[in-house]
């Protein structure tokens, strides 16, 4: 395998990859260590890791982060509800104390979370944590020791070694700052969005049934409309969602109904303030100008 074949494989699964990301995410599988991918929501990071799950026919675990976010939900917790009934059951017994807590802490009580359940797997799974910069700065301090060692310590049991050594991608939207311990466990590429001639190729591969003169046009308009002054501005999934919806409606041009098409921006556009920033002459500028 080469940084290229890969290229070529991702490809073939519909995930266009720049030779940059292509080679990052080469050196991360080949040398077993995690990826964090920054850039824009909606540029496709999180999508790599499905692509990879896909490629590699392998498991999918996915930690979704979020302010607040803790060891608990994220690693492990004990089933505190099942270690009760078993305290129980062993009142009715002659078991000694040492025993019953030798028999509560062990892993037939203990609720695996992603990331423990990221390094039990005997078949080396992809693991997505997402949008890292989300979470608090001191969850950052519970991964070090996974992203580094592929290991998690539970005071009760000791350490827990992964099984094989996970494909992690991390994302990043740019939210905060992350740690420099953080950054130096991982290889690193940014992730723009795609320049015109790799949007396009996208589209026809996700699309290939869809027009070809229709797909540039609709590439041009959304190239076009990322450099409006917009909050959110559409990602490769907004363009991808388009193009079913403008398919499905029968359109064969943007210029050919400018009451579809700006009714059509409901795909593209995600706030009330972007929906205002592209009333229907600037739509149709944008169509006139892509087409």
């Amino acid at each position: 395998m080469t940084w290229t074949q890969l290229q070529s494989d991702l490809a073939e699964t519909g995930y266009i990859a720049s030779d940059d990301l292509a080679m990052a995410l080469f050196l991360a599988i080949r040398l077993e260590r995690p990826l964090l991918l920054e850039g824009a929501a909606g540029v496709g990071k999180t999508q790599i890791a499905k692509t990879l799950s896909e490629l590699y026919e392998t498991k999918l675990i996915r930690l979704q982060c979020y302010e607040g976010l803790d060891a608990a939900s994220a690693i492990y917790e004990w089933n505190y509800q099942r270690q009760l009934l078993s305290i129980r059951a062993a009142a009715e017994t002659e078991s000694s104390a040492d025993e019953i807590e030798d028999r509560i802490f062990s892993e037939k009580y203990l609720l695996a979370r992603p990331l423990l359940e990221a390094i039990r797997q005997s078949e080396r799974p992809v693991l997505l944590i997402d949008e890292i910069d989300r979470a608090d700065e001191e969850f950052e301090a519970y991964l070090l020791e996974i992203l580094s060692d592929f290991q998690i310590s539970i005071p009760e049991l000791g350490t827990i070694k992964a099984k094989t050594t996970p494909i992690v991608i991390l994302t990043a939207n740019g939210t905060r700052d992350l740690s420099d311990a953080l950054r130096r466990r991982c290889l690193y590429s940014f992730v723009d969005y795609p320049d015109r001639k790799t949007e396009l190729s996208i589209l026809q591969k996700r699309h290939p049934h869809l027009d070809q003169e229709l797909a540039r046009q609709i590439i041009g308009f959304v190239q076009d409309l990322r450099k409006e002054d917009l909050e959110k501005k559409p990602g490769i999934a907004e363009t991808l969602d388009w193009a079913a919806a403008l398919a499905g409606l029968g359109v064969n041009d943007l210029t050919e109904d400018p009451v579809q098409l700006q009714a059509s921006l409901v795909c593209l556009l995600k706030t009330e303030a972007d929906s205002l920033a592209v009333p229907t002459e600037v739509a149709q500028r944008l169509a006139g100008r892509a087409a």
